[in-house]
């Protein structure tokens, strides 16, 4: 072999290499391409999936926690509600009590004054006033007076009168007091009615 067989050092700098032999550029691997994804990408891209599947379920707990807080705030008011229904009842189940047992004293009361045996000044008169008034603030209140038109609903006719120049049924005299407490009823008024005379 000569000399000529084998080229000098710089000599054949010129000479062209096939991509990927002997470069350094190429030393690490291939380049990536524009459209290849890399490593860093694919997990970014997962942490990124991870945080919105995160949200997504941090937004289904926190929709879940509001609808069972609206409905725990309905259901309280809903038993507030009842429970001061049930408790105003209650009170005016035993008002009326108390009412009832006073409707006896309130009828001695009303025939004593039919009889004049309540005297303007007597002490008797003076208990039955500061009774009536007890009464009264309690909210008891009388109703059928003669005069008025007959009402079944409210009145308890215990005879009838044919009376000539009646056209209606109307109550001729009122033999026990009807009692009402606010809008209860405690107790019908029994009453004598005109009739129109046949």
């Amino acid at each position: 072999m000569t000399d000529k067989d084998f080229p000098a050092p710089g000599d054949g700098d010129d000479e062209v290499r096939p991509a990927g032999e002997g470069s350094e550029a190429n030393a690490s691997g291939p380049e990536p391409q524009d459209d290849e994804l890399t490593v860093d990408d694919i997990l970014g891209a997962a942490q990124n999936a991870d945080a919105a599947a995160e949200d997504a379920a941090l937004a289904d707990l926190e929709s879940a926690l509001l609808n069972d807080l609206k409905r725990l705030q309905a259901e309280y008011a809903n038993y507030r509600r009842r429970t001061e229904e049930q408790r105003e009842v209650e009170i005016e189940r035993a008002q009326g009590a108390v009412a009832k047992g006073l409707l006896p004293v309130l009828d001695d009361l009303d025939r004593a004054e039919k009889h004049g045996d309540l005297e303007e000044g007597s002490p008797f008169a003076a208990i039955a006033d500061k009774l009536r008034t007890v009464a009264e603030r309690m909210g008891l209140s009388t109703y059928g007076a003669a005069g008025e038109a007959f009402d079944p609903q409210q009145h308890e006719a215990i005879f009838q009168q044919p009376t000539p120049g009646v056209t209606e049924t109307t109550i001729l005299e009122v033999v026990e007091t009807g009692y009402r407490l606010g809008s209860v009823e405690l107790r019908p008024a029994k009453v004598v009615v005109a009739v129109p005379a046949e």
